[in-house]
């Protein structure tokens, strides 16, 4: 049993008070009732289902802050968590190396299993403890991260394998080491590759999705992102710091910026978003991982009875038509 004192307060959000209240005074009555060998269970039952009004509420009103704080949850399910043993990713067998330079240990490839269906699985991995995020570049890849990648899909393409692609980062690593090993050119080279892949491609965005860094493994036949995950041409801070060279007015940057996924479909430049567990991704990760699991089964399904031509095509018409009236009438569609 939890003890009062033992709740680790860093897990809860700055506009989450209420919902540690709420589980202070749970513990504050199993603590008692165990003192005096009276179950308050009705009680509890009562402050539980408070809790989840609370949090509904909360959680249905997000602004573009408050939704880049869960993204960045310290406790939310990174790429590493999808292929681990009790994740959503079963038998993967990962292959390193660009041919080129090295292995980018950021963007992790292999094969591997999702339900019954065998996939090129590619992911951004930012690491979780300290150390193991400054070794990650916190999810900033090179661009031998990003030819590995396109190398092992046209490996995919080679065997007929579908691709699925977890995008979860602030940006492709800025460093002038990686600008000599040509970053730009090697973003650009995957935007084309992937526009033209011969195999079916899904993206989803499960935490960051950052500027060039998302799109060099976010082209192809859907683009979906977890309900509070972010997907955006510059993070708030980076704005901030461009436009008024202070880090204090990110908060109102991300508020503009239009970066989450409900903004994001309303303007047609996402498919589809992916329901979180009440109160986030960080608060169950076997249902996140079920609810990922399903939208890729699903969409799977559809793409495969598609002819390589009608699926060529579509990739290509839904390319083009970012920014155009076309999009528009899509999105007037999908919102009625």
């Amino acid at each position: 049993m939890k003890n009062k004192d033992s709740l680790d307060t860093k897990f809860y959000l700055y506009f989450e008070k209420p919902i540690l209240d709420y589980d202070q005074q749970i513990i504050e009555l199993e603590e008692d009732g165990e003192k005096r060998g009276i179950k308050y269970l009705p009680d509890i039952r009562k402050i539980r289902r408070k809790k989840a009004i609370r949090l509904r509420k909360i959680y249905s009103d997000l602004d573009g802050w408050q939704v880049v704080q869960i993204a960045r949850h310290f406790k939310r399910p990174i790429f590493q968590d999808y292929i681990d043993k009790t994740g959503l990713i079963k038998d993967f067998r990962e292959l390193h190396g660009d041919r080129c330079f090295g292995d980018d240990r950021i963007i992790i490839t292999g094969f591997g299993k999702i339900g019954n269906v065998k996939l090129m699985i590619i992911g951004q991995n930012k690491g979780r403890k300290t150390k193991e995020k400054i070794e990650c570049n916190f999810g900033c890849a090179n661009p031998e991260g990003y030819r590995k990648a396109l190398l092992k899909m046209k490996l995919a393409e080679k065997y007929r394998v579908p691709v699925v692609s977890f995008i979860d980062t602030p940006g492709a690593y800025p460093g002038i080491e990686a600008e000599e090993r040509g970053q730009a050119s090697a973003i650009g080279m995957n935007l084309r590759e992937m526009s033209r892949l011969k195999v079916p491609i899904i993206s989803i965005v499960i935490g960051e999705g950052g500027s060039g860094g998302a799109l060099a493994i976010g082209v192809g036949d859907r683009f979906a992102m977890l309900a509070n995950s972010f997907y955006s041409v510059i993070s708030p801070e980076g704005c901030a710091a461009i436009l008024e060279g202070n880090l204090t007015k990110a908060p109102e940057y991300a508020k503009v910026l239009g970066l989450t996924s409900k903004k994001l479909l309303s303007l047609g430049l996402i498919d589809d978003i992916i329901k979180e567990p009440l109160g986030g991704a960080h608060r169950h990760h076997q249902r996140t991982f079920h609810n990922v699991q399903e939208y890729i089964v699903r969409t799977l399904n559809e793409l495969n009875g598609k002819s390589l031509e009608d699926l060529l095509d579509e990739r290509y018409k839904r390319l083009i038509s970012f920014g155009t009236d076309s999009i528009k009438q899509k999105t007037k569609k999908r919102l009625h």
